[in-house]
């Protein structure tokens, strides 16, 4: 764990909700694990900051029609020599819809999170290919409030799990660490 009170991700929305500024956050539901829709929307709903459950590919649509001034995700991997970042699976599309929405997109971290190795995030970063069965099965709580799994596809279909995407650079407009705000570039991670 990087942050023990509050998600890296988070941290930037929690101190502008806390210091009064209007914050609405549309929370992606992270397929496969679903980590937004049960993690982030609990830990906003308790903090009080306004949230909308979404989709995962609702985002685009939503960058589209105005409704989005930012992005702003986690990271699970960041290189600090070309600021490209290794987060869950969707960043990458995310990142996309942003910049050809005129969106700014930011990713908040930890500074334990850079790698000072390598340089190539796309090339270098090995992706993580999970068993197939988080894809094919969904759990949740039943009408009597018990934790129920159900296949969401028909029996025997083959399922592909990667956890993670690499984002480019060019796409983020800044890194947010607890040492300041910078480009996503190596000159810019070294002047933190």
């Amino acid at each position: 764990l990087a942050f023990v009170d509050v998600g890296s991700a988070t941290a930037p929305i929690y101190a502008a909700h806390d210091a009064g500024i209007k914050v609405h956050v549309f929370v992606d539901e992270t397929r496969p694990r679903n980590q937004g829709a049960s993690l982030t929307a609990w830990e906003l709903g308790k903090h009080g900051v306004p949230h909308t459950l979404v989709a995962d590919n609702t985002g685009g649509h939503l960058m589209q029609h105005g409704m989005v001034d930012l992005v702003i995700t986690g990271a699970d991997r960041v290189l600090a020599k070309s600021g490209d970042v290794c987060n869950k699976i969707g960043t990458y599309l995310k990142a996309l819809a942003a910049k050809d929405n005129n969106i700014p997109m930011f990713v908040a971290l930890p500074s334990s999170t850079f790698d000072w190795v390598m340089l190539d995030g796309v090339k270098q970063i090995p992706i993580e290919s999970r068993g197939e069965r988080e894809v094919k099965y969904i759990s949740g709580l039943d009408e009597n409030g018990e934790v129920r799994e159900v296949l969401l596809c028909p029996p025997g279909t083959p399922a592909a799990n990667y956890a993670f995407d690499v984002t480019p650079a060019r796409l983020i407009t800044s890194l947010i660490t607890e040492r300041g705000v910078c480009p996503a570039t190596g000159a810019g991670v070294l002047s933190l």
